[in-house]
């Protein structure tokens, strides 16, 4: 059975960075499910990873179309995000704009992607109906 995954930044970038708390977890995580399906990233994720460069040919060098997908964030999941950020504002949440989890979790939600992601806290709490791949 193949399985599409939607990969948060955090995990592309703990490989990048060859973080030594993550990188053998995350380089793993992405090695098994390129083999069972398809990786996903998304403009957001994108943005988060790119950050790290100069220019976008190293960057694409790094994210190659042949092995991550790249989906369009729907207007639905950028809906569902903004839906998700109000709440989090309710509950005493700080940040003026919407983080990037949230459009990344909203994503997930609405494509019925599971999330390759170590950062469960906030994925759990506003996308509890998300599949999580967690450590």
């Amino acid at each position: 059975m193949t399985t599409d995954v939607l990969v948060d930044s955090n995990v592309i970038l703990d490989v990048l960075t060859e973080d030594p708390q993550w990188f053998e977890w995350s380089a793993q995580m992405l090695a098994e499910y390129a083999n069972q399906g398809t990786l996903v990233i998304n403009p957001i994720i994108y943005a988060e990873v790119s950050v790290g460069f100069n220019q976008i040919e190293a960057l694409e060098a790094v994210l190659p179309p042949e092995f991550f997908r790249r989906d369009s964030l729907p207007y639905s999941a950028a809906f569902l995000a903004g839906q998700r950020f109000l709440e989090y504002r309710r509950r005493g949440g700080e940040r003026r704009s919407p983080l990037p989890d949230f459009y990344i979790g909203a994503h997930a939600a609405i494509a019925e992607l599971p999330l390759l992601t170590r950062d469960v806290r906030r994925y759990r709490t506003y996308f509890p109906n998300v599949e999580l791949i967690t450590p």
